[in-house]
């Protein structure tokens, strides 16, 4: 069941459409890639957070779930907002599974942030929906808000990464229904992933990050 909502929140909570099954069938066709994403990395934790509560046991490797939980903050085995109580350069792979937005305060921070958690040579895997699909009229009217791979390889350039030159589309067209064969370029499909990487020298200029480390024994919730 969706988390409640607060008396004062009148719209739709835009991850609860992925809850219907219009939405589980674009997390469906994604998983796939999201199993490739967490065996990124081999040795290293990864970091996955996405829009809704997911079974990712038996998964390859160690690593940390989150979820939003529709006022601003995270949930899983931390509880936390941004920035996140996790240390710098500790993660090999990030997941951005649709949680990322392409507008607001909180969109530029979370790529911020999964740039910082990445070690060198890390990489970021960003699913998202794509605004040109005939599929985003089932999201229509949810607060769900897609954008096109250009400006989304802007922002990540602009957090210190370097983004792949061409995204993988996933997902169905229009029909409700699992598709997991991916195809080169977004198209016409309901999402696309795009992956980027952390490198040690970005290709450009970006401002100093902080370094967040946590003491010994500190709790994070």
């Amino acid at each position: 069941m969706p988390a409640s909502r607060p008396a004062r929140q009148t719209g739709p909570v835009p991850h609860d459409w992925f809850l219907s099954d219009a939405g589980r069938a674009v997390l469906e066709s994604e998983d796939e890639a999201v199993s490739q994403a967490l065996c990124d990395r081999p040795g290293l934790p990864w970091l996955w957070c996405g829009p809704v509560q997911r079974d990712l046991a038996g998964l390859a490797g160690r690593g940390m779930a989150l979820q939003p939980d529709g006022h601003g903050r995270w949930r899983g085995p931390v509880a936390c907002g941004l920035p996140l109580p996790l240390p710098s350069e500790s993660f090999g792979a990030v997941v951005l599974q649709h949680v990322a937005r392409p507008a607001g305060d909180s969109g530029p921070a979370l790529l911020e942030e999964a740039a910082r958690v990445l070690v060198n040579g890390g990489r970021l895997w960003l699913f998202v929906l794509n605004p040109l699909a005939p599929y985003r009229w089932r999201w229509r009217g949810s607060g769900l808000v897609a954008s096109e791979p250009l400006s989304w390889r802007r922002r990540l350039r602009g957090a210190g990464l370097v983004p792949d030159a061409v995204s993988q589309g996933l997902g169905p067209v229009w029909p409700v229904r699992v598709s997991s064969t991916a195809q080169q370029g977004a198209g016409m499909r309901a999402a696309y992933l795009l992956r980027a990487e952390k490198r040690a020298m970005p290709l450009t200029p970006v401002r100093q990050r902080r370094v967040l480390q946590l003491p010994q024994g500190a709790s994070a919730a």
